[in-house]
């Protein structure tokens, strides 16, 4: 059984440590069950996304969608970051690693700001609970100071839209998220 845990930093955030299975033909890990997040819902659409060692993608946050992150190939550090007014872990941040070394996945509930850097050429794979929706799809600065977020590369590569996004004391009020994930 895989160790389930919730974060110790941001309030509805989850780390799954899995448990590996294997003999001389390879490894088996179970990743992802719906029943290990309380605060869940069904995961609807699955995506992949492949960066080369040095790109910084984030960071993204949205309103009504959660995300569950592996990494089956490479090495990424994770930046998180709670932006919901009234959470009790409003303004935290946190980082760790998820690798196909370590095989663990992260549950990112909506409000909560995330993004990762490729400490080598990656794979990561997620899982979100809600269909792509472009007004859902917002941003805080990846650089911002009061984030203070420590990505773990020298020379970042970003995206031209992770270049503009604004600083989190510059978020509109309309688009900053609220309260905790209990729906």
């Amino acid at each position: 059984m895989p160790r389930i845990a919730p974060s110790d930093v941001i309030a509805d955030v989850y780390v799954v440590d899995p448990e590996g299975h294997g003999d001389e033909r390879g490894r088996f890990y179970e990743t992802y069950r719906r029943s290990w997040f309380p605060l869940g819902r069904e995961m609807v659409q699955g995506n992949r996304s492949d960066k080369a060692a040095g790109a910084v993608v984030g960071l993204h946050y949205h309103l009504h969608q959660a995300d569950y992150w592996l990494c089956p190939r490479g090495r990424a550090r994770v930046v998180l970051h709670d932006l919901r007014e009234g959470s009790p872990t409003d303004g935290a941040t946190q980082t760790l690693e998820i690798s196909e070394e370590n095989c663990r996945g992260v549950f990112i509930p909506p409000g909560v700001a995330h993004g990762f850097a490729a400490l080598t050429d990656l794979t990561i794979t997620y899982l979100v609970d809600s269909y792509y929706n472009p007004d859902d799809e917002l941003g805080v600065a990846w650089d911002d100071p009061d984030i203070a977020a420590d990505w773990g590369v020298a020379d970042p590569i970003l995206s031209a839209r992770d270049q503009v996004n604004p600083r989190r004391a510059d978020l509109d009020p309309g688009r900053r998220p609220y309260g905790g994930l209990r729906r």
